[in-house]
């Protein structure tokens, strides 16, 4: 955690330095991520409601979604970038210096700019929790920070496993963009209007309906058991397999010889 804390110390000093263009940045983060809000209210202006679920109730559950990826692009971003680690042979010397690979990974870029979209979701969280209609208990607070959190360990792990592919490729695959980007813009809706087929990929395969649907039934006070509240926590099993496979591409990595 202090090799971390100093990883972090030194990006942030670093895009302070041109503190003009890093708020640029934040600005154009949050106005990119704004445009799905937008047609979010559209649609919403036309239906009064989307399988039940009142514009207030989504708009939290976008709030949830976009936190949680912001948190984890963010702090994960250097496992996006690992295509470029592996080419230029810095992951050669990370494998000859005594400290977590995974660390040195994160340690590689902090994009602070990506906080732009957090401020977003921060605002949506302020107008969604009061209007939501939601009863709100220590049991609700708890779900909710839970949903997040948990919510941004699954796009962190998705991460993960986009950058052990590259151990195979040694180029980034586009399709995994699919399920960071794109599970970011779909998940922003309930997962059961997408069909039951959907959702119950996103139950056992990628488990974002663990921390974004049910969870989200739940504090909404729809009909469904308690432990729902409690489901987040069963996404964090979706960290062992993606661990695995980074192992795995770890033993089978082979110099470029950069």
């Amino acid at each position: 955690m202090k090799l971390y804390l100093k990883y972090f110390a030194i990006h942030l000093k670093t895009q302070m330095e041109y503190k003009s263009s890093f708020f640029l940045l934040m600005a154009g983060q949050f106005l990119t991520s704004f445009s799905a809000l937008l047609s979010m209210y559209f649609l919403f202006s036309r239906f009064p409601n989307l399988e039940g679920f009142s514009l207030q109730q989504v708009l939290l559950c976008f709030a949830v979604v976009l936190m949680a990826f912001s948190l984890a692009e963010c702090f994960a971003r250097g496992f996006d970038l690992f295509p470029q680690v592996i080419g230029n042979g810095e992951f050669d010397r990370a494998m000859l210096r005594p400290r977590s690979l995974i660390l040195q990974v994160l340690g590689q870029k902090i994009e602070f700019t990506r906080l732009g979209r957090l401020v977003q979701a921060v605002l949506v969280f302020c107008y969604a929790i009061p209007a939501s209609g939601v009863v709100w208990t220590p049991m609700r607070c708890l779900t909710l920070v839970l949903m997040v959190a948990c919510g941004a360990v699954v796009f962190a792990s998705l991460f993960l496993v986009y950058a052990a592919f590259c151990f195979f490729t040694l180029e980034s695959l586009e399709f995994m963009n699919i399920f960071t980007d794109g599970g970011r813009e779909f998940a922003a809706y309930p997962l059961s209007i997408y069909g039951r087929g959907i959702l119950r990929f996103c139950t056992f395969v990628i488990p974002m309906a663990l921390f974004q649907y049910y969870p989200l039934l739940f504090l909404i006070g729809r009909d469904c058991p308690g432990w729902y509240g409690l489901l987040p926590l069963a996404s964090l099993f979706f960290c062992l397999p993606c661990y695995a496979f980074w192992r795995f591409g770890v033993r089978c990595f082979r110099s470029t010889g950069s």
